[in-house]
């Protein structure tokens, strides 16, 4: 058992544990059960490929053959199963004939073994089979990229056994009412209730606002905010079961799940198509023989011609590879989806509504300006010194700003909300808000009007009776939210604030940063509000961080959030920036873009060459072995156009 006493801080805060997570999801295709075959089709498929090959070399014809169905049967034995198989377990299911896109090429391989078309048979099985594999190669790179970009959160945490004696467990062991101790600089594990103690809490991530607060007993503290004053005894009041991290694990699972909704239209289409491929084809084969005289042989070939030619295998890869693929390449960018759809969408926003804090500006204070009317060099090492003692979010940024050689020995008491003060050489000095100082000018009045107005944060720091120095402070904006803004002006996409700041913070702010419209003084309820408005003109999207937008989130067509942001913000989203950043948002809807038009290309190919070898077949005596060449290389060609989306752009 570790001992702790209240007053000794431990700098260590949380263990992170940042270990590989495993996360066994299933990928989903144009078939119900997936590409996750394990390593022995590859195998298998290995070696038919080594027969067929050897086939090529071989001169007796009967040798030639036997090597030519082995490679049918071996590199294609997976096609051959779900090909057949998984069309009667559908078929029980659904109480309908329910085929696939593998029965098709399963009947064309056996049709051209009976016409004794063996190298073509063999042929057809190898190309679609590679076709196969390479659309898994996409799904399973997809899911691997999505899957490393996680975050583990904080997983122990100081759970009081007796008095002053904590030990350092799982979080997922604690319980509510369970009683935990957090230092200083702890990130708060679960939500809960202060027992004891007084502290500034970081809680930009929840609420949405910049500044921190003042927490003492009987407050409530939330989980991924940090502790930046004293120590805390915390009354565990919910379960660790909803963290951020098992939220962004159900939706990269999701995101493997759930596909575009061109990607769902094909997949509903697919049986549909081939039961009337399957009717065509023995009525093709009859009109074969009786109107046109063709010999029986001759017929049934050009039958298994049409089945081939007709088969939509790449029209079934049109969507899903190529959206799989820009999800990985942008989960390498920190931009996880939660499912294909949402990608695809993104392409049709027309607004966009922004939270401000952390999702526009920094969420960390600056100093902007220092205007001093005491020119004691001095000051800034005793004002400086002073702030050593603090950790609150203001005292960082005033010592950041300030450079000095040498910090003086001072004795600095905190006077919660109240700022610092201390004696040095006799004088009593303070820092603080400027309602705490009685020897303000007028001068000095309307240079802080002038601060404010500006939504700048404004520190004093003087004697009891004098004012030496004022400070500004603000949230500055990010520099990816001006160039965020920039590019969606530029593709006409209208630009939306909506904060829980006052409108001349907002108004501040937005100038800044060139948005199109501003609401501050929102209420999070009304955000959603301001969001429907938008919805009438046009599909819109709405970005932020904190519980004070999950409403908002989830109203909007699609909800962007941070992953600085809150479990809630993240659960009602769609998209998550993994590292907050608006130029992710920016290179997601460039990819969306590209995506659309990979796809319509697609599209349009796969259902060309159809036609074109449908057509060909009833026209002329098309070549088995060319219908499968053609067929099966438009496939490839389909996957290898989607797959270049696995290539990053800026």
């Amino acid at each position: 058992m570790r001992k702790h006493h209240r007053h000794h801080h431990d700098h260590k805060g949380h263990t992170h544990e940042h270990g590989a997570h495993t996360n066994d999801h299933k990928g989903h295709t144009h078939d119900h059960e997936g590409h996750s075959h394990g390593l022995v089709p590859y195998l298998l498929y290995g070696l038919g490929v080594v027969l067929f090959i050897s086939a090529l070399f071989i001169e007796l014809e009967w040798l030639k053959n036997i090597f030519n169905i082995l490679s049918v049967f071996v590199a294609g034995y997976h096609v051959i199963i779900e090909g057949l198989v998984h069309t009667l377990k559908d078929s029980m299911h659904e109480k309908k004939f329910k085929p696939n896109i593998h029965l098709l090429m399963v009947l064309g391989a056996f049709g051209a073994i009976l016409i004794q078309e063996y190298r073509e048979a063999a042929l057809l099985i190898l190309i679609f089979a590679g076709a196969h594999f390479l659309e898994d190669f996409a799904e399973n790179r997809s899911r691997k990229d999505m899957t490393a970009l996680l975050k583990m959160t904080p997983t122990k945490a100081r759970k009081e056994m007796a008095l002053n004696e904590w030990v350092l467990m799982d979080v997922e062991d604690l319980k509510v009412e369970d009683t935990i101790i957090v230092l200083k600089g702890d990130q708060i594990p679960l939500d809960g209730i202060i027992l004891e103690g007084d502290s500034t809490i970081d809680q930009s991530a929840i609420t949405g606002e910049s500044m921190p607060v003042e927490k003492g007993m009987n407050d409530t503290v939330y989980a991924g905010t940090f502790n930046q004053g004293g120590t805390l005894r915390i009354q565990v009041t919910k379960d660790s079961f909803e963290t951020v991290l098992s939220n962004i694990l159900n939706m990269v699972k999701n995101a493997q799940e759930s596909h575009s909704t061109r990607a769902e239209f094909i997949k509903r289409i697919e049986p549909v198509y081939v039961t009337i491929v399957l009717l065509i084809a023995p009525v093709l084969y009859i009109l074969w023989v009786t109107l046109f005289k063709h010999p029986s042989d001759m017929a049934f070939y050009k039958t298994m011609v049409f089945l081939i030619g007709a088969s939509p295998c790449a029209l079934a890869v049109t969507d899903i590879p190529a959206t799989l693929s820009a999800m990985s390449a942008l989960a390498k960018r920190g931009v996880l989806f939660k499912g294909g759809k949402h990608l695809s969408n993104l392409a049709d926003i027309k607004l966009v509504a922004f939270d401000k804090t952390g999702t526009l500006t920094k969420g960390i204070l600056e100093v902007t300006e220092v205007v001093w009317y005491n020119e004691n060099p001095l000051y800034s090492k005793i004002l400086v010194s002073m702030e050593q003692h603090s950790n609150h979010p203001l005292s960082e940024a005033i010592r950041r700003h300030f450079i000095t050689d040498s910090i003086l020995d001072i004795k600095v008491d905190e006077i919660l909300g109240n700022g610092l003060q201390a004696t040095y050489e006799g004088v009593l000095y303070q820092i603080g808000k400027p309602a705490r100082f009685e020897g303000l000018t007028e001068q000095m009045k309307d240079q802080i009007v002038s601060f404010e107005h500006q939504a700048k944060t404004v520190i004093c720091f003087g004697s009891l009776n004098e004012v030496y120095g004022l400070i500004a402070l603000e949230d500055q904006p990010k520099p990816s939210a001006l160039d965020a803004v920039q590019y969606f002006k530029q593709k006409n996409i209208h630009t939306v604030m909506i904060s829980g700041d006052t409108q001349n913070t907002a108004l501040a702010i937005s100038k800044r940063i060139g948005v199109d419209e501003v609401h501050g003084n929102v209420l999070p309820e009304d955000k959603a509000k301001y969001v429907n408005e938008m919805k009438s003109k046009g599909f819109t999207a709405m970005v932020g961080d904190g519980v004070n937008d999950a409403i908002a989130l989830a109203a909007s067509d699609l909800g962007i959030a941070m992953k600085t942001g809150t479990d809630i913000a993240i659960e009602t989203s769609d998209m998550v920036l993994m590292n907050s950043d608006l130029n992710q948002m920016v290179k997601a809807h460039k990819t969306s873009l590209r995506l659309r038009r990979i796809v319509l290309q697609n599209i349009l190919f796969s259902i060309a060459v159809v036609l074109f070898l449908i057509t060909t077949n009833l026209i002329l005596d098309l070549e088995l072995s060319l219908a499968v060449a053609v067929h099966e290389g438009s496939t490839l060609v389909v996957i290898l156009n989607g797959l270049r989306l696995l290539k990053k752009r800026d």
